[in-house]
């Protein structure tokens, strides 16, 4: 395919939903661990038990199963809202359908919420807000058993064999989407604002990181927020273009069509089998006569040489901070699962701020705080996930910064006139006393606070 043809698929697919004229909705997915609180791996039977009298209680209807003829997904028909499991039984997720106001998302979560977790808790299991399972070693296990996380664990766990290709430091932990939980939010993102609202957020990525980091991994005591470096380190970051940030500004609508070429492709399907293959950037793929991947056949992996359809470029699956989508929004994907009473944070944070992107621009622009001292917004987000702060903050001029940050969020929820603004209370301690539910977490624990005390308090509505 001719590089022009690429680029214009590329516009087609990402950018012109962005000049379609639409209401300002909002769009929540909140991922939560399932904890058997006896320390051992979940009772599958148990979840899918709950799911079942959840589907009833709600009328919600079946909409994916794994080979077993378990259901994946439940949604309700009427507004949207899909209960899922994500990548492991042990990973529940609430998406709701698109909403005017967070207090619609709210209710409903609180609803679904509180009936879930009387049930777990039933069972000695919980629901709680955390962005690693705290069983981790105990939550390893077979991916669920269908054609997307079949694909995907069998993709991740061929790290080994790009080890020496060109340095990449891969963790050893390729089973990582089994135990890690996002709050994540989409907002719709017009053409003429496009490049703002991802430069702008490129620059918030390490203030952000402060208020919402919420993954700590034994195996890696040194971070707050363990979860991007998971994904940065494995085969989702072959391609460094395919996570996390835009290491550079973009500059135009253009560039940004560039950029997006320049990320990796290494899934598609063919005949309702999904195949799985080295990474090939966009801008590369359609020139290739033949690609070599591997599927599953019903009992192994078996190799298959294919070739590239135009049809392919659905199957670009990215995870970037800032993820321009094929709806015209743009997906925040950085920010932990929060403690449960904290759970709509992160959501009310970047509403707010997104409708103050210019007063955060110029804020940003000339922060002195941190961007005074020659790294990058990469480099800051990658130091302040991490427990020790650099040795160049000044810990009271990062607290009155992340408090003006919080005062532009809040004025963007309060110019929207829901009363949004109390969603944001949680952050103000946060940004006051710099630290985060990691942070509480980890100098619980060096005190002596027992795991499961945290796992019972982020539990708590």
């Amino acid at each position: 395919m001719e590089r022009e043809r690429v680029y214009q698929a590329i516009y087609d697919k990402y950018i012109a939903p962005t000049k379609v004229v639409r209401k300002n909705y909002i769009g929540v997915e909140l991922e939560m661990p399932v904890v058997n609180l006896s320390g051992n791996s979940v009772d599958e039977d148990t979840v899918h038990r709950i799911a079942d009298l959840f589907s009833e209680r709600f009328r919600f209807t079946p909409s994916g199963y794994d080979t077993q003829g378990c259901v994946t997904s439940f949604m309700n028909n009427d507004n949207g809202d899909i209960l899922s499991f994500d990548c492991s039984y042990s990973n529940l997720e609430l998406s709701f359908g698109k909403a005017k106001t967070l207090f619609e998302v709210y209710d409903r979560f609180k609803d679904y919420y509180s009936f879930l977790n009387e049930r777990f808790n039933l069972h000695d299991h919980t629901l709680t807000g955390m962005g690693i399972n705290p069983n981790v070693d105990a939550a390893y296990g077979r991916p669920i058993q269908n054609e997307r996380y079949r694909m995907l664990y069998h993709y991740l766990h061929s790290y080994k064999e790009h080890i020496s290709e060109f340095g990449i430091s891969f963790h050893d932990r390729p089973d990582f989407g089994t135990f890690t939980s996002a709050s994540q939010v989409q907002l719709d993102v017009g053409y003429d604002r496009l490049i703002d609202v991802i430069n702008v957020n490129g620059l918030l990525e390490p203030y952000k990181a402060m208020l919402f980091a919420n993954s700590y991994m034994p195996d890696h005591p040194q971070y707050l927020c363990v979860r991007n470096m998971l994904w940065e380190h494995s085969m989702q970051g072959y391609n460094p273009h395919n996570v996390g940030m835009f290491s550079l500004p973009i500059h135009s609508v253009n560039e940004l069509v560039e950029y997006i070429g320049t990320q990796s492709i290494y899934c598609t399907m063919r005949d309702g089998k999904y195949i799985d293959f080295k990474p090939v950037r966009v801008s590369d793929y359609f020139d290739k006569d033949e690609i070599h991947g591997q599927y599953f056949d019903g009992e192994e992996y078996s190799k298959l040489t294919f070739k590239p359809q135009h049809s392919d470029i659905d199957y670009l699956r990215t995870f970037k901070f800032e993820d321009l989508t094929f709806r015209g929004t743009i997906e925040y994907r950085s920010s932990c699962c929060q403690p449960i009473c904290d759970v709509m944070t992160v959501a009310a944070f970047h509403t707010g701020i997104n409708e103050r992107i210019s007063e955060l621009k110029e804020l940003l622009e000339n922060d002195k705080v941190i961007y005074s001292h020659g790294y990058s917004p990469t480099e800051l987000q990658r130091m302040f996930s991490k427990r020790k702060y650099p040795d160049f903050v000044e810990k009271s001029e990062l607290s009155d910064q992340l408090l003006r940050i919080l005062e532009l969020a809040k004025d963007g929820l309060k110019f929207r006139g829901y009363g949004e603004e109390k969603f944001l209370e949680p952050l103000y301690r946060r940004a006051e006393q710099l630290t985060n539910p990691a942070r509480e977490m980890i100098d619980g624990i060096e005190k002596g606070v027992e795991m499961r005390e945290f796992i019972e308090k982020y539990s708590v509505l």
